[in-house]
């Protein structure tokens, strides 16, 4: 089956539960009003899923073509596919219009990158970094930078990447080998090698942006002396045009799980013409604003490989005819019945659809947040953004890549000895989302980020107005009969992680090996009680419309999936807690000689 994007869901995201409109009067939500988004959403569910999703099989079968010219070729149909991507304004959704884009917030730009993953992952990688390395140099190029390149980034005329893994370091970043030497007329020399660079070449934009780390000859060893460049693989001549070649080489492919249609390459810098980014030794500051938003893309994308996994095992799980139901036949007058009927199907088939829903809501949740960070006029209301921002984006990238490949691992169950074979796509869903859980930071690390920066950020600021905002809810809605099991549930988890939160800071300190062996279960434990606010949000929103009289099936269907959530998939905490609590002894008591 097909994927089809789930248009109706951002919609009633975006109108009923966030109100979107609620923000009108703010300059960079003037032109978000609810009748433009509807006609933006129904309009990229039609490209993303008439024209991305087709290709989806044809680039993980096909993969990408590597030359001893050391160009690149990508699978059959992609470099159409982009031409349409790129004259159909797509790129330019969220970019600032003074670069030539429409300046939307990102929280719509969101709903089609979602789309644009679930039909095709590996095509959307793309145009997906191109946007981080727009952001990158948005936040930190010069005015020139920024009138050179963000124009050709925003339109993806050119592509964009970032280069900062090296064949012996890839999270400690203080390591890196690439050097940089001045020439003395603002440009450097930069030499080194990168690995695992996505989009690192291709043929599918007339020039790549490389944003690569290296560090300045005499600069300070570790993280504190890295530095970042811009450097071109076709250096701009005097016109903005690409002109000479730059001598930078991708020297191979990888070949990998899943993903195949993206070109992961190996990159050679020798010598190749690089400019400054920024200040000196602060090139990992610039970074991070690439790479906080590719996390949060990340957590995306295991949102979205689920979402088409789920909706491949369901419309299988319809189909396929196999026993009979435990209360009797529901197709009496079949072989069999459908396997939908089974309990057990049922059980991955509600896991999958609450985490889903859920995790997207979190995800839309947390991008509203970081527009008003913004664009709020209210100083309190852009603080509470910045803060949720940093201290959701690790439990957002770890969490949802976790049970995103959880739920295109039961989707492939589902399907039985069918899913084990490449006639059936969810193998690819369930490849191609298995890296998710590895780059931009493996959810170990964004599970360490969480407890040993995040939570303790500004005095713990962040997460203790999260705990607040909980509890203003729940005494808000404490009296609606309707609500009450979210209201209770919610009450239930939020209470495990404050005494979670209390933990850690009782006994991180005093043996940081406690923190980092709680990390993992701590970060799960915060996700799912992000998702029971989301349902509980969602809840109250399909309540109220119920009430207004209402009979859009949508409504019925998230107060029961919801309900399901809370009843099924929150008492997990109680488990995390439990596992937490018990601290480093026993999982650093076997020596490393035991192992």
């Amino acid at each position: 089956m097909p994927y089809k994007p789930p248009v109706r869901d951002y919609a009633f995201l975006l109108r009923d539960v966030l109100e979107l409109e609620r923000y009108a009067n703010l300059p960079a939500f003037a032109d978000a009003a609810m009748d433009t988004v509807d006609q933006i959403l129904e309009e990229a569910g039609r490209f993303t899923g008439e024209v991305l999703a087709p290709l989806n099989s044809v680039g993980d079968k096909e993969g990408c073509h590597w030359a001893a010219d050391f160009t690149v070729t990508t699978p059959k149909g992609f470099k159409d596919a982009y031409a349409q991507l790129v004259a159909g304004g797509w790129p330019a959704l969220g970019a600032d219009p003074a670069y030539g884009g429409q300046g939307l917030p990102h929280v719509v730009n969101l709903a089609f990158s979602e789309m644009s993953s679930a039909a095709n992952m590996a095509f959307s990688m793309y145009p997906g970094l191109t946007h981080g390395a727009y952001s990158a140099i948005l936040a930190g190029g010069s005015p020139a930078q920024k009138d050179l390149y963000l124009p050709k980034l925003a339109s993806f005329q050119w592509g964009g990447t970032m280069n900062l893994t090296e064949p012996h370091c890839g999270t400690d970043l203080g390591l890196l080998r690439t050097k940089a030497v001045p020439q003395g007329d603002g440009s450097y020399k930069i030499s080194g090698q990168k690995i695992w660079i996505s989009g690192g070449e291709q043929d599918l934009t007339e020039n790549i942006v490389h944003l690569v780390l290296a560090r300045i000859e005499g600069a300070p060893q570790g993280t504190r002396g890295i530095s970042l460049f811009i450097v071109p693989k076709f250096i701009p001549d005097k016109d903005g045009n690409p002109g000479e070649r730059n001598a930078v080489k991708c020297l191979g492919l990888e070949e990998k799980m899943g993903i195949h249609g993206n070109a992961t390459c190996v990159i050679a810098h020798d010598e190749a013409t690089g400019w400054l980014i920024g200040e000196e030794n602060r090139g990992l500051s610039i970074m991070f604003v690439m790479m906080n938003e590719a996390r949060l893309g990340v957590g995306m994308q295991g949102i979205a490989q689920a979402e088409a996994a789920y909706q491949a095992a369901a419309e299988f799980a319809k189909d396929r005819l196999q026993g009979r139901s435990l209360t009797g036949p529901k197709n009496p007058d079949g072989p069999a019945d459908p396997i939908i009927v089974h309990p057990d199907v049922r059980r991955m088939l509600m896991d999958a659809k609450a985490i889903v829903e859920g995790g997207r809501a979190f995800l839309f949740w947390t991008a509203l947040h970081g527009d008003l960070a913004h664009a709020s006029p209210d100083e309190a209301v852009r603080q509470k953004g910045a803060d949720y921002m940093a201290l959701m984006t690790p439990v957002l990238k770890g969490f949802l890549t976790d049970r995103g490949f959880q739920v295109c691992s039961d989707a492939m169950q589902v399907h039985g000895g069918s899913g084990f074979t490449e006639h059936f796509p969810v193998s690819q869903y369930l490849r191609d989302c298995r890296i998710a859980l590895i780059y931009e930071g493996t959810n170990g690390v964004q599970a360490l980020d969480l407890v040993g920066r995040k939570l303790a950020a500004d005095g713990g600021r962040g997460v203790m107005s999260f705990f607040a905002e909980l509890d203003a809810f729940i005494e808000a809605n404490a009296a609606d009969a309707t609500l009450k099991p979210f209201t209770e549930g919610l009450a239930r988890g939020k209470a495990e992680l404050q005494e979670a939160t209390m933990w850690l800071m009782q006994n991180g300190l005093a043996n940081p090996d406690n923190a980092g062996a709680a990390s993992t279960d701590y970060m799960h434990l915060f996700g799912l009680v992000g998702l029971a606010y989301m349902w509980s949000l969602m809840a109250k929103a399909a309540q109220a419309k119920i009430a207004g009289g209402s009979t859009d099936p949508i409504y019925a269907e998230k107060l029961t999936v919801g309900r399901y959530y809370i009843a099924r998939v929150l008492p997990e905490t109680t488990g995390h807690l439990v596992k937490l609590k018990t601290g480093a002894e026993t999982l650093m008591a076997l020596p490393a000689d035991s192992f």
